[in-house]
């Protein structure tokens, strides 16, 4: 998550025209599907990794969080979340979760939002999550869904027949993990590929038990307000999962 692309010009002006949009894949799939796995909200306190804009973090204070500490690598987000999303119980910071120190078992609940395929030692972050986050407390995050992450290609993964209709969606080079280049709005957006198994192995290696997990799908008004969701009945863009210290 070190690498700053919301921070570049012309990808971050691009990001923003689709999250200013009134129907995306963030309103209508991933952000219902991770505030359905939240524990109830009163009275926690809240770590919010890749905080963005802030919409998450005032959120979760509107739902009756006692505190939120919000931290992000972007300058870009964190002046929208400051200047939009301000409230007297939500700490912003500048900074990255893997240099984020906090004491040991500081936080009820601990989320991210679309951040952690962008970190490179998985396994250091869910050891520093693991650690501040108390006894009983849980972890809920969303991630590119690995089948979307796998292939080492930037083309289109929809293969398509004779007539231009997608026949199926292509994976490959599924378990080898690692860093992948994309073309998102710009050249060079660095994510990393991990697989399911390495993910959920991953946090059970430091103590963290899988409750849920969703490869959420979208209803039928989700659909209405924007047909390219019925592509996720073929191919699953997200992973969530909730996990308990």
């Amino acid at each position: 998550m070190k690498q700053n692309i919301y921070d570049h010009p012309e990808f971050f002006r691009q990001y923003q025209k689709l999250r200013q949009g009134p129907y995306n894949f963030n309103n209508l799939l991933e952000q219902p599907a991770l505030k359905s796995l939240l524990p109830k909200l009163s009275n926690l306190q809240i770590l919010d990794i890749g905080c963005g804009m802030g919409e998450f973090a005032y959120y979760c204070i509107e739902n009756n969080a006692q505190h939120v500490t919000a931290i992000d690598v972007s300058e870009n987000m964190l002046a929208i979340a400051q200047r939009e999303h301000a409230h007297p119980h939500i700490d912003y910071y500048l900074q990255a979760i893997e240099d984020y120190h906090a004491a040991p078992n500081s936080f009820d609940c601990i989320t991210s939002s679309l951040s952690l395929h962008y970190i490179k030692d998985f396994s250091a972050v869910i050891c520093r999550i693991a650690k501040i986050l108390r006894p009983g407390s849980v972890f809920v995050f969303s991630v590119e869904h690995p089948i979307v992450t796998a292939r080492k290609t930037m083309e289109d993964n929809w293969m398509y027949d004779d007539n231009g209709n997608r026949s199926h969606y292509a994976i490959d080079n599924y378990q080898d993990e690692g860093l992948r280049e994309r073309t998102w709005f710009v050249d060079g957006v660095v994510k990393y590929h991990r697989s399911i198994s390495t993910i959920i192995n991953t946090l059970i290696a430091h103590g963290l038990t899988i409750e849920k997990m969703l490869e959420p799908l979208p209803d039928s008004e989700a659909i209405q307000k924007l047909h390219s969701l019925e592509n996720e009945h073929r191919r699953p863009s997200f992973l969530l999962i909730r996990a308990k210290k």
